[in-house]
């Protein structure tokens, strides 16, 4: 917290929420808790986007969550890139697991969560373009962003948090959101406890001008003395060794070093004579405990840490404003019923821990040593099985996230399929204003009641009605979010109605059921 002395500040609230961090979970946290009603200003030290090369993919889960927003159309366009379910061939990998690459041959795309949601289960973007598109999309709701604005500090009390911008302003908000990476300062300042596992490697990517790249192979590529990879477009060289983290991240990283590295993991008479692009990074794996301090909450990076292996972070990311956005305006406009907020984290926390599980597996087989060697050779068989290249492909897709949410019918916790509905509309369509969705599948005598039930809750529920295929539900209760809350089995009329879960994620309502 800062501690230089200040003007007093007024106790109005300038906004509902101040956001650290313009990066695609910032602009996506904002952009959620616009559409929901919310005051937002986002603040970035940076002045431009940053263009250099970081995720370049996003996950099914994730396109699945613009789709929701009708954002996914713009993002495609943005990047010239195909379709989410693309036409023709698979693929021959759907991916990797620390450098193992995952044939998708075996993957059953009938398997639970699958079904009609493949067979591109990573869809190739720039992570700029991305943030470019919503950037575009908050600036339209109205979030105001600040660039070239960085935060001194700020200090909270029972009512708010008083933000500390430079050139001695101050802005007053009730709550406060760190979206601002890995070296979070909303984090550091706010007293966070972020445990884990210190790092054992140092990973290297490059872009630049490689003499003699005909003698490296295409790839991932295990070596005695560590990994590297070569590719996908020309020029591009990531190498990893497990010699500890770097000593210096912050320094350049030049022609010289890079090439060294690839020359000692490689073994191939190489040399890099340019650069255009070079990073480093480690394998460090934290996690914060709690991801909500009083009014200051953190989100994406700032809550978690971890290798870049198979492309989670950004995912994760999302995942995680889409859950806190409109839990947050709820809470924002009075609404929210109790504890609602708290659900961010127990619900968010175990998702991010097993993605840091998931990256630290993949460090222990990319390791040159006898252990790691026999652990990369029984890892490679499992996952060349239908099971676990299946496993696989449910994992990175984002597609076997289940939030517990003591219901055992299969939908409920889950992300809901864009179903195609008999009008021709899909499900998506009706999820452009972020409100939760009462959906009538059964067609029976509930009509009325299900009227009386979307009336109390007017402006935060939608009732949608008409038929799918493929499901096997006749009543579906979506948050916000997008995920299921309640779910009716096919052909149960006698079954348990909507009305808990509507309490439990949307308050009471209003109007005389209520009394």
């Amino acid at each position: 917290m800062s501690v230089r002395e200040r003007t007093p500040v007024s106790t109005a609230m300038d906004h509902d929420v101040l956001v650290v961090g313009a990066g695609p979970v910032g602009l996506m946290l904002a952009t959620e808790l616009r559409l929901a009603g919310a005051r937002v200003v986002v603040v970035e030290r940076r002045t431009e986007i940053d263009t250099a090369p970081k995720a370049g993919a996003f996950n099914t889960a994730t396109a699945e969550a613009f789709e929701r927003r009708g954002l996914l159309a713009a993002i495609r366009a943005a990047a010239g890139r195909r379709p989410l379910q693309a036409e023709g061939e698979r693929p021959p990998f759907v991916g990797h697991f620390g450098g193992i690459q995952v044939p998708s041959g075996p993957v059953d795309e009938q398997a639970p969560g699958l079904r009609g949601r493949g067979p591109d289960w990573y869809v190739q973007v720039p992570q700029a373009e991305v943030e470019q598109v919503l950037g575009e999309r908050a600036a339209q709701l109205g979030v105001e962003v600040r660039r070239g604005v960085e935060v001194r500090g700020f200090d909270e009390d029972e009512a708010g948090v008083t933000v500390h911008l430079p050139d001695g302003e101050d802005v007053r908000v009730p709550w406060l959101v760190g979206c601002d990476g890995g070296r979070s300062s909303v984090r550091r300042r706010a007293g966070f406890d972020f445990p884990g596992t210190d790092p054992q490697i140092t990973i290297r990517h490059a872009v630049g001008t490689i003499q003699g790249a005909e003698h490296l192979g295409r790839g991932w590529q295990h070596t005695p003395t560590g990994v590297y990879v070569h590719g996908p477009g020309p020029g591009q060289v990531r190498t990893v060794e497990p010699d500890g983290p770097p000593a210096d991240r912050e320094t350049p990283v030049t022609a010289a070093e890079m090439e060294a590295s690839l020359r000692r993991v490689s073994g191939a008479d190489v040399r890099i004579t340019a650069l255009t692009f070079g990073a480093r990074s480690t394998d460090h794996a934290r996690q914060a405990t709690t991801y909500r301090r009083g009014r200051v909450l953190l989100c994406g990076d700032a809550a978690h840490v971890h290798s870049p292996f198979s492309g989670q972070g950004l995912n994760l990311g999302i995942g995680d404003a889409v859950n806190l956005g409109w839990k947050l305006a709820a809470t924002v406009q009075g609404w929210a019923p109790e504890g609602l907020l708290d659900t961010y984290t127990g619900e968010r926390h175990p998702i991010g821990a097993r993605v840091l599980d998931w990256t630290r597996a993949q460090v222990a087989v990319m390791r040159g040593d006898a252990h790691s060697r026999a652990l990369r050779d029984v890892t490679a068989d499992l996952l060349g099985t239908r099971d676990g290249a299946t496993h696989y492909v449910q994992r990175i897709s984002g597609l076997s996230q289940r939030y517990d949410l003591g219901n055992d019918h299969p939908l409920v916790g889950t992300a809901v399929p864009d179903l195609r509905l008999d009008d021709g509309t899909r499900l998506s369509d009706r999820t452009r204003t972020g409100r939760a969705l009462l959906v009538d599948l059964a067609g029976d005598d509930r009509p009325a009641a299900l009227t009386a039930l979307a009336e109390r809750y007017a402006g935060r529920l939608e009732l949608v009605r008409g038929r799918a295929e493929s499901v096997e539900a006749d009543g579906l209760l979506v948050r916000p979010d997008g995920f299921v809350a309640w779910a009716s089995a096919a052909g149960d009329r006698v079954g348990p109605g909507p009305e808990a879960a509507l309490t439990r994620w949307l308050g009471k309502g209003t109007g005389p059921s209520d009394g």
